[in-house]
């Protein structure tokens, strides 16, 4: 084997002795000890929305439905999320679908778990959307121990019909201590 950097006579076999263990790790962050991360609290459309106006001031997204398996978020349009024409931007219609998500997976947990996270979310837009008021309904798909999938769908203005974006995504839910 003149050449091969490696030699078969040097090799180390690693068995369940030699094997370092893994460090455990943690899902929460170090700034998170002590934060509340499991809500006794029943999940309504009231717990969600004071649960966002206490940790997330700036969010202008609110809860307005729950169902079985689903969940409908909406947002006023405001003139800063405006595109040239009056369409809804992009990013404003993402945030909401991200919402509606976020608000099916604290239903799918049976809690409000404000550490569940988006791990994955993909839109397509169909269509410009303009009006008054954006609203999106997230329906469950999947959900396990620690992910919770869902398809979600926007529209404007009480015009269900006319779907301006739909999305799929999954939230990563992290285990409880």
């Amino acid at each position: 084997m003149a050449g091969h950097p490696a030699r078969l006579d040097t090799y180390h076999v690693m068995t369940p002795a030699t094997v370092p263990a893994r460090p455990r790790l943690d899902p929460y962050p170090s700034w998170f000890v002590g934060c509340a991360v499991v809500s006794e609290t029943p999940v309504t459309v009231e717990a969600i929305n004071a649960m966002i106006r206490e940790q997330f001031p700036g969010s202008s997204n609110y809860c307005v439905e729950l169902g079985a398996h689903h969940a409908i978020a909406a947002y006023d349009v405001q003139d800063a999320n405006l595109r040239p024409g009056g369409f809804v931007s992009g990013p404003t219609q993402f945030a909401l679908i991200d919402s509606a998500l976020w608000f099916l997976a604290f239903l799918a947990l049976g809690r409000i778990e404000p550490m569940a996270l988006t791990s994955e979310l993909s839109i397509r837009f169909l269509r410009p959307a303009q009006g008054a008021r954006m609203l999106c309904r997230a329906t469950l798909e999947a959900s396990s121990r620690r992910s919770v999938v869902g398809t979600a769908h926007v529209w404007v203005d009480g015009r269900p019909e006319k779907i301006t974006a739909t999305g799929q995504g999954t939230y990563a839910v992290p285990l409880p201590r």
